[in-house]
Parts: C-alpha cells; structure tokens; sequence
C-alpha cells in the first residue's frame, strides 16, 4: 500500500492506494491553522485508517519545497514556515516519505494518462494560480521550482502577478459570485481573456504539446475551453505553437495520485 496526503489551505485530503495505484480509502479534515495541530490531526486520521501498512508516502504542500531536506519552506495560504514534513510524516507513517509541490504532483499524475504526448503543462486555477511542467512522464528539473501564476503582466496600467486578476478568486472578486454560478458567455469571455494572458507567455516559455486545466475553475472547462482555446489561436506566431487544452480527468484526487506516481517512481522497487 502506498499513502497520498494532499494539504490544502482549508483541507487535508488523505488517500490510501494500493499497488497498483487504486484509492481504497480516503479521508478529508480541515486543515488546521497551526502546524502542530495539523500533525495531531493527521496522527488521528492515520491511527484510525483500516490500512496502515504503508511501502513509502507522498506529501503534497502548496509551496516552495527544499527536496533535499523535505522541508515545505511556504505554504502560501497557510503561515507555516519551513516545516519539517518529511521527516515528521515519515514518523507518523512509518515508511519513507517523499515531499513536493501540489501543482507539479497533479501535472505528474494527469500527464502520465496521455501516454503519446511527451511535454505536458497542467495548471490549476483555484484560489490561486499554479504550473507544473511534465517531460516524458516526469517531472521536468529544471522547471520544477516553476510558479505560473507569479507571471508579472500588465493589468489595468501597472504590472502585477496574474493570478490577481486571472485565480477563483479575482473571479469572484469581479463578478460576486463563484465560477460555478457563472453562465453567461460574455463574463466567461471577460474571464477567458484574462486567462489567456498568463497562458500565451506560459506557451511561449514551456511550448507544451498538450496543456491540462485542473482546480476548481477545471471542473468548468466546457463552459470556457472553446473560447480560451480560440483566444489563444488567434495569438499564433511564426515560433510559438499552440497547444490543445484538457481538463484534468481526476481533478479532485489528481494531487494524491501524483503522490503515489512519484512514491512509487522512487520506492516501489522496494514493494
């Protein structure tokens, strides 16, 4: 069995697979606002999984990651600092534990269902806005520590991080009302337009064959994918290609399955 935990902001999503990378079990908590809690939560949740025989885990946090030591050095929503996750899940889960950003473990996991496409760039779009770039199945080192949604662009006459303006939350900041209550084909036009300032500098810098739409504003892709897509066509280039858009097909579990792509990528010749 291999064990995905994916911290969010406002929840904790913890999934148990098996070998073969199928959820039997899972369970969701608010995410603490402390860390210490945080551990206390998680230990309860595991203490009370039916599965607890774990090969190795991986840890999934919104932020910037020092892989060599598995410290999540920011969590961006949540005020933990430098947080020792590797090795204090590694002591509550009893196996070896690998720690990475929640982006690059969705694109892991959703790139690796399009087996003919070798340069895949997924990006979530929730609260905020976050990129992680696929390279024949892995993670893409020298991209990795990439944060998409940090793109400086022009909006309104100064130049500010596009997920202001372009994230869940701008688009209810501007409309009043979340993406799931949003019908009308002109506001998805407004928003359309905004998104795909970010995308064509992110095409132009990655040149993906392929890029994945996850988060919450993902699960709406039918709503705005033909219109993003035209947008985008409409910037074609001589030396910039642009790529067909998806929508993630796990979005709501593609982070723990890329906790489990990437455990078992470095473990599983110990199962």
């Amino acid at each position: 069995m291999y064990v995905g935990i994916d911290i969010g902001g406002t929840k904790t999503l913890v999934a148990v697979l098996t070998n073969e990378g199928k959820i039997v079990e899972s369970v969701k908590f608010p995410t603490p606002k402390k860390y210490s809690n945080f551990l206390l939560e998680l230990a309860h949740t595991v203490h009370h999984l039916e599965h607890k025989d774990f090969v190795a885990g991986g840890v999934a946090a919104p932020g910037r990651i020092d892989r060599k030591h598995g410290i999540a050095l920011e969590f961006g929503n949540l005020r933990w600092l430098r947080t020792p996750l590797q090795a204090d899940c590694e002591k509550l889960l009893k196996c070896p534990v690998i720690v990475e950003n929640d982006a690059n473990l969705a694109g892991l996991s959703e790139a690796l269902l399009h087996k003919n496409v070798d340069r895949v760039l997924y990006v979530t779009i929730s609260t905020g806005i976050g990129t992680g770039f696929v390279y024949k199945g892995k993670l893409d080192e020298g991209t990795i520590n990439g944060e998409g949604g940090h793109i400086m662009l022009p909006h309104r006459g100064r130049l500010v991080k596009w997920e202001t303006f372009a994230s869940g939350r701008a688009i209810y900041e501007h409309f009043g009302k979340k993406a799931a209550d949003i019908h009308d084909e002109a506001d998805w036009r407004h928003i359309v337009r905004n998104l795909s300032l970010g995308f064509f500098e992110l095409i132009a810098v990655y040149q993906p064959e392929l890029i994945i739409i996850g988060g919450s504003i993902g699960t709406y892709f039918d709503r705005y994918a033909p219109l993003l897509q035209s947008e985008l066509d409409k910037r074609v280039v001589p030396v910039v290609t642009i790529p067909k858009l998806a929508p993630a097909q796990r979005p709501e579990e593609a982070v723990v399955y890329g906790c489990f792509d990437l455990a078992k990528s470095i473990y599983g010749k110990h199962s």
